[in-house]
């Protein structure tokens, strides 16, 4: 089963809070109620559903993101690609890329193999996936072992 993003998270308990300026720090609701849902996720059959319609895309494009968990996986996954040349692109910091194919804002790291294939490459990546490890580069890139 596949978390929830945190920005979903928060704006639940936004949407918790009390409205009033009187009412600030007082609990409306039992934290039982809070909770509900929180960590539920969507079911292997929902996530396998997405994850095939994801494949019409390009690996790496913001409707097939790549998935990988957390900072700590897109960290690794970006350090195994390998341009044409074999070496490894020049990565720019991750942005904010928008709402990906699984329902999850992405991160948007740019890649510049310079003069080898496949060139400069925008790659998008899903960091809501902790127990996925992807063994797939995008077009024009190879993965160095793990």
């Amino acid at each position: 089963m596949r978390s929830l993003p945190l920005a979903f998270l928060a704006s639940a308990f936004l949407a918790a809070a009390p409205a009033g300026a009187d009412d600030l720090g007082k609990r409306t609701a039992p934290p039982e109620t809070l909770m509900a849902g929180i960590g539920g996720g969507v079911s292997d059959a929902a996530l396998q559903a997405e994850t095939e319609a994801a494949a019409a895309y390009p690996l790496g494009s913001l409707r097939n993101p790549v998935r990988v968990g957390g900072p700590e996986g897109r960290n690794a996954y970006v350090a195994r690609l390998r341009c044409g040349d074999g070496k490894a692109p020049q990565a720019t910091p991750a942005v904010a890329g928008g709402t990906g194919g699984f329902g999850t804002v992405t991160e948007l790291i740019a890649l510049d193999c310079a003069a080898a294939a496949p060139g400069r490459v925008d790659l998008f990546l899903d960091l809501y996936h902790e127990e996925h490890v992807e063994d797939r580069a995008p077009a024009g890139f190879t993965l160095a072992p793990r």
